[in-house]
């Protein structure tokens, strides 16, 4: 595998996306979760959706349960937090793990092109963000702890 147009995800209704679909587009990645300190970032993810996403960008969640329990829902009880409390209308895809023998095998290609702090391969808690350029290209990893405004330099010039 060597771009996410290699890829393919599971929607919500399990139907499958295919990430070629995607190329041509600048792309964030990001593992959620609806209990999470970090979860009202949905605000700021949602933001760079709806004012970059006609310049070619799109924000993609995946769903984890795999850090502290933080997102236990079903898909419907996700997909209804996102929409009334952050008004998300970027892709929310079927719940994954990201670590582990069962991580999806997009997250073990993420994980090993854009290695955490010390060459970490493990995500280390919810909204760890990547950022694909237009080719299908990891470009950078992303911390929990960004925000999504201090990202968007780093986007707009992939635009």
């Amino acid at each position: 595998m060597t771009t996410i147009a290699d890829f393919k995800a599971k929607m919500p209704d399990g139907t499958t996306l295919d990430l070629s679909e995607k190329k041509g587009d600048v792309l964030l990645v990001v593992n959620t979760a609806s209990q999470c300190g970090f979860t009202p970032q949905y605000e700021g993810l949602e933001e760079l959706h709806r004012e970059l996403g006609d310049k070619g960008f799109e924000v993609i969640a995946f769903p984890c349960n795999q850090f502290g329990a933080q997102e236990p829902g079903n898909a419907e009880e996700i997909a209804n937090f996102c929409s009334l409390k952050y008004d998300v209308t970027f892709p929310l895809m079927e719940k994954v793990d990201v670590n582990g023998a069962d991580a999806d095998p997009l997250f073990d290609w993420l994980k090993k092109e854009a290695p955490g702090l010390m060459g970490s391969q493990r995500i280390k808690w919810n909204f760890t963000k990547f950022l694909i350029d237009r080719e299908g290209n990891v470009v950078k990893r992303y911390a929990p702890t960004d925000t999504p405004k201090s990202m968007r330099r780093d986007i707009e010039k992939l635009l």
